[in-house]
């Protein structure tokens, strides 16, 4: 019997090593700005040392007043540059922070330019888990010049978070007067849709505030209370001026991924400085901005000058006032639902994604969870095969967890484990290139190992049959390599030098990411670890 086995696991072993290029995207990934020796000088923005209110820098005659706005100051183009040097009394002083939920000792050093071991506390400091919110550390103060510290949006109002569980898209948009309102596009998935359900679908798809989207597409258009007439703000309401991206959805998606790098890269210590893309300005962002705030202001450096900038993300008179006009006070509604990430919070334990004793392919590692940019929260997993690329599979793809489907459509399943229908709240499991033949009906409640469809590369950019799965807390991408690691019956994820790269990890034993489905990449659930 044994012998049988064995021989059956071989077979199974020599199929899994034809399996070739299982990705989901072939495109490189985000990669954090960096300073360039050639751009133009930096811009120069001064904070937190200086005093509430100054006289705006001077600049040579010839060139005009650069903007001052809520104690900034910015070098226009021809200026002389002028730094700030923080007296010696400030500059001894450290810096006092108190901790944000979210936050990890890794990335907090990053955000103030200091090493691990410079940071202290008259609490534990844990090197890799989060912190508790509100924990005080206390940090050299090394640098001068930084954006304001002022904080613009709450966390819980950047992602689809429990705040926006009754926000209704439709039932909204039906109120309105704009161009949004009457606005239909085809898609080729679904056939023809409203606008105001494709402002859902990407929102719900990427997990971003459907409030922030609105918000955002009549700052930048005048789409949802009027009727633009400018050409440029009809084909591209969301401010990205490229004819290979016109219409309402393209727009949304390339939204959502500018607001996901400055959300995740500066929650995962990959985001730093913001660079400018109309006049290749640079600055660094203040140290204690919170992830929501840092996502506005990298996206309005995507659509303006350093200039128009300031004006865009001035709380006063800019884009954070504008939201509070539409949809009242974003930190009143932050103050029931935040911290997104509370104290302690664990993964619960989750299943590796398919049937036991079958071996399957471990083929990306951390990568996007949705788009390509944002957090690095997803795995893949392809199982065996005798041919590569996209093949029908007689495998299955499992439930890791008991819980509620509550999506499932175009190769998606969403499984809800928390049980209340809702996916802005607590923890959610997102499966990605599930065939629609065989998926599991919304409604349905699964157990751990429940069968929830086949494997395809349906749903998305796919290179061969797999499944990609990623999770989500509270609305929030969980990163796979991160405080609360991906833990996949004892597989812990380890993420690489870049995109799908990386290893899985129990004890001594070491899984290696490969798209090509190599035998380091071999994993199998065995029925000891379903006790």
């Amino acid at each position: 019997m044994m012998q049988r086995r064995n021989h059956k696991l071989f077979l199974l072993m020599l199929c899994v090593a034809f399996i070739s290029h299982l990705a989901c995207l072939s495109t490189s990934y985000f990669i954090p700005p960096q300073a360039s020796p050639t751009l133009p000088q930096e811009l120069a923005i001064f904070a937190g040392t200086l005093p509430p209110t100054y006289a705006i820098l001077p600049t040579p005659s010839s060139t005009p007043e650069p903007p001052a706005i809520g104690g900034l100051a910015l070098l226009s183009p021809s200026a002389t540059p002028i730094t700030h040097q923080p007296t010696a009394t400030v500059e001894s002083l450290p810096f006092l922070y108190n901790a944000q939920a979210g936050d990890t000792l890794p990335a907090v050093a990053v955000r103030f330019g200091v090493s691990l071991t410079e940071i202290t506390s008259p609490d534990p400091l844990p090197e890799k888990a989060l912190l508790q919110p509100g924990q005080l550390l206390i940090i050299p103060r090394r640098l001068a010049n930084t954006t304001t510290s002022e904080r613009i949006l709450p966390d819980s109002e950047l992602v689809y978070s429990p705040s926006a569980t009754d926000f209704d898209v439709e039932a909204y948009v039906a109120q309105t007067e704009g161009k949004l309102r009457t606005y239909e596009e085809w898609m080729k998935s679904t056939g023809t849709i409203s606008g105001a359900q494709v402002v859902h679908r990407v929102a719900i798809e990427n997990s971003i505030n459907p409030r922030l989207l609105l918000a955002l597409l009549e700052y930048q258009s005048g789409w949802v209370n009027g009727i633009p007439s400018e050409l440029d703000k009809l084909r591209y309401p969301m401010g990205y001026l490229d004819p290979f991206q016109p219409a309402l959805f393209h727009q949304l998606v390339w939204a959502v991924n500018q607001l996901s790098i400055g959300y995740y890269g500066w929650r995962e210590g990959r985001l730093t400085e913001l660079t400018f893309a109309k006049d290749r300005y640079r600055a660094r962002l203040a140290p204690d901005l919170n992830a929501g705030s840092v996502a506005l202001l990298y996206y309005f450096a995507q659509t303006h000058d350093s200039q128009g900038w300031l004006k865009a993300v001035d709380p006063q008179t800019g884009f954070p006032a504008f939201y509070r006009r539409m949809f009242g006070d974003p930190w009143a509604r932050a103050a029931l639902v935040e911290p997104l990430y509370p104290p302690g919070l664990e993964q619960p334990p989750l299943s590796l994604p398919f049937e036991p004793n079958q071996v399957w392919s471990y083929t990306g590692g951390p990568h996007g969870a949705w788009e390509r940019d944002g957090s690095y929260a997803a795995l893949d997993f392809a199982p065996p095969s005798m041919e590569s690329g996209c093949v029908a599979s007689t495998a299955w793809v499992t439930a890791s967890a008991s819980g509620l489907v509550v999506r499932s459509e175009r190769g998606l399943v969403v499984l809800d484990l928390d049980g209340d229908g809702r996916e802005q709240t607590g923890w959610v499991l997102i499966y990605l290139h599930v065939a629609s033949e065989d998926s599991v009906p919304v409604g349905t409640w699964v157990t751990r190992g429940d069968r929830l469809g086949h494997p395809s590369c349906e749903g998305g950019i796919a290179t061969g049959t797999h499944v990609h799965i990623a999770r989500k807390f509270n609305g929030e991408w969980i990163a796979a390599d991160g405080p609360v690691p991906f833990n996949l019956s004892g597989w812990i994820a380890v993420a690489g030098a870049e995109a799908y790269k990386g290893f899985l990890m129990r004890g001594d034993q070491v899984v290696v990411a490969n798209t090509n489905a190599s035998r380091q990449s071999f994993i199998m659930l065995s029925d000891a670890d379903l006790q």
